[in-house]
């Protein structure tokens, strides 16, 4: 496992860094204001090939593995993670299509996303059922050649601005039946009759990004729809995290390392007692320590897609990525606040913002309790094996 990049990867890290920089770091601030949807960054992102890198090249993307989607996730990060964030929901949509999806399918849902801007989300949360995956009541009834799906869905990224849906709903009735056989996947076109979007949803942090509850009331969907097939859906669904945890775990690092790169210069420019707050020990060695959490939440992550990329069953290492690149951003994010005293308790300085959105990287795709569960059972089961 070495980390030379190559000259490709080096050009979409260079690409995401200034694009970052130049676009998204300017207008931050004012979408955290207004919680609008920052459309023409995404239209931007999606014009400079930053968006859907992991399309197959067969459907007209760019066919990018999970390392190159992380180098291009921490530079966006970097600028604002409620842009990323609509960004990697609509990795995390499509993800079910990409590894279950049959040629018809993928050229239909994946392919339309290549030939225009838009979003698609992942529907599984619902209001009773977040980590609990096996507790989703949204149920979907066969009729005929359709399914009639009835349920709620909540805390859905982008769900305001989605195409369509990638959708996890229960099939088999008998409560006791296995997740592994009771839910299936379907593709569920957005302006189906029958779906209720909520209102957008005013977060803590990460505020651009569209956070919505929808309901499905009798929509119906062609069993062409359905991912795989019936019964696949839990197995499908729990997939796609081993592929997209690792760019989640890269924004945590990308909020980290700007986190970290604010409280230094602020530390440089500060005097205090006659110096720069940066050659008083007690700071200097807390960046040290926010320096070391940010490199090896780094690798974690680039462990992690590497492992993905080689054809590897990643889970233990993506976990480990998510877990720790999302206590990290929270960390060095507190701590920038920290070094920036009552300054960086204040709108006006950039470090706030990233304390209030680096929290949901402890929460979303999985919680940060959930995630030493997964990697408590991997390390065990090696040596129960």
């Amino acid at each position: 496992f070495l980390i030379e990049l190559t000259d490709e990867q080096k050009e979409f890290q260079a690409t995401a860094r200034k694009f970052a920089v130049e676009e998204i770091i300017p207008v931050a601030a004012q979408y955290d204001k207004s919680g609008e949807y920052p459309f023409p960054l995404i239209k931007r992102a999606w014009e400079l090939g930053l968006i859907n890198s992991h399309i197959p090249e067969s459907c007209g993307g760019l066919g990018l593995g999970s390392f190159e989607a992380c180098l291009i996730t921490e530079e966006l990060a970097y600028g604002c993670t409620g842009v990323q964030t609509a960004i990697e929901a609509n990795s995390l949509g499509q993800m079910p299509v990409i590894i279950a999806g049959n040629e018809q399918q993928q050229k239909k849902y994946l392919g339309r996303m290549t030939e225009e801007p838009m979003m698609c989300a992942y529907c599984v949360t619902e209001p009773g059922a977040g980590s609990d995956v096996a507790g989703i009541k949204t149920k979907a009834e066969k009729k005929g050649d359709e399914y009639v799906i009835n349920g709620q869905k909540m805390w859905i990224t982008n769900g305001g601005k989605a195409n369509w849906y990638f959708l996890l709903a229960r099939t088999n009735p008998d409560p006791k039946a296995p997740a592994s056989k009771a839910f299936t996947g379907f593709i569920v076109e957005a302006n189906s009759p029958g779906i209720q979007i909520g209102r957008k949803e005013m977060n803590m942090g990460q505020r651009c990004s569209d956070t919505r509850g929808i309901v499905f009331e009798d929509v119906r969907v062609p069993k062409e729809n359905v991912l795989m097939a019936e019964g696949a859906g839990f197995k499908i669904a729990m997939g796609a995290f081993d592929k997209t945890r690792p760019p989640v775990a890269a924004g945590a690092v990308g909020l980290a390392k700007r986190a970290l790169d604010e409280a230094t210069k602020y530390a440089l420019e500060r005097k205090t007692f006659g110096k720069p707050i940066v050659e008083h020990q007690a700071v200097s060695f807390m960046l040290a320590e926010m320096a070391m959490k940010v490199e090896l939440a780094r690798m974690a992550y680039q462990r992690a897609a590497w492992e993905v990329d080689a054809g590897r069953r990643n889970t233990y290492y993506a976990s480990i990525a998510k877990a720790f690149a999302g206590d990290v951003a929270n960390q060095v994010a507190t701590d920038a606040v920290q070094i920036f005293g009552g300054n960086g308790f204040n709108t006006e300085y950039p470090v706030e913002k990233l304390m209030r959105d680096a929290k949901i990287y402890q929460i979303y795709e999985g919680t940060a309790q959930i995630q030493r569960m997964i990697i408590a059972r991997e390390h065990v089961g090696k040596y129960k094996a």
